[in-house]
């Protein structure tokens, strides 16, 4: 299985259990490595056959703006989902940092594993 990868996608979300968290929207910071198949694509120079990592951040980027969730497991978990549905992949990585929520670390978050490779 190859891998398709997109490293420290920046979202803005409503993100977090606090109070004063949930009238202000985060940056979250996500790198994801996604299973794929690229021979298709190589063979044809087929971009139709290719996980298109653009129209995966985009979409990305959709749902985060469209979420509101305390914890940044369920944003994990639910982004991961979506992904492996819409665009057919089936295994994916995805470690999420939420950047500034401990100010003596530099980032804390999830990492997720989900699929089969």
């Amino acid at each position: 299985m190859d891998t398709v990868f997109i490293e420290g996608l920046e979202v803005d979300t409503v993100i977090g259990a606090y109070d004063w968290e949930r009238s202000i929207r985060q940056c979250l910071r996500l790198d994801l490595q996604l299973g794929w198949d690229n021979r298709p694509a190589a063979a044809g120079d087929d971009l139709t056959q290719a996980l298109d990592y653009a129209s995966v951040s985009q979409r990305i980027q959709a749902f985060a703006t469209e979420s509101q969730f305390l914890l940044v497991e369920t944003f994990a978990e639910r982004l991961a989902a979506l992904l492996m549905a819409e665009f057919n992949i089936p295994w994916l990585r995805l470690k999420l940092h939420k950047p500034g929520a401990v100010p003596a670390a530099s980032s804390v978050g999830v990492e997720i594993e989900r699929g089969c490779r």
